[in-house]
């Protein structure tokens, strides 16, 4: 499964840098399907590499199968 993902980051001085979801979509042969209302967009999340878990998990699919990239 490929997904591509949007996002604004918000930060504090204590907390690490995260980021929320602004939209998702899932890449099926030359077509982008938009999949945001299947996650929590409110969510912020500390990497990419646990919305790659995330998805994999949301998904029922091994991590392996999951490919992630950012716009």
């Amino acid at each position: 499964m490929n997904f591509t993902f949007s996002s604004h980051s918000t930060g504090a001085a204590i907390e690490p840098a995260t980021f929320q979801v602004q939209q998702i979509w899932q890449q099926v042969d030359d077509q982008s399907h938009d999949v945001s209302h299947l996650i929590d967009r409110t969510y912020r999340y500390h990497s990419v590499r646990e919305l790659h878990w995330h998805l994999a998990d949301r998904f029922s699919r091994p991590i392996r199968s999951v490919a992630l990239s950012r716009v």
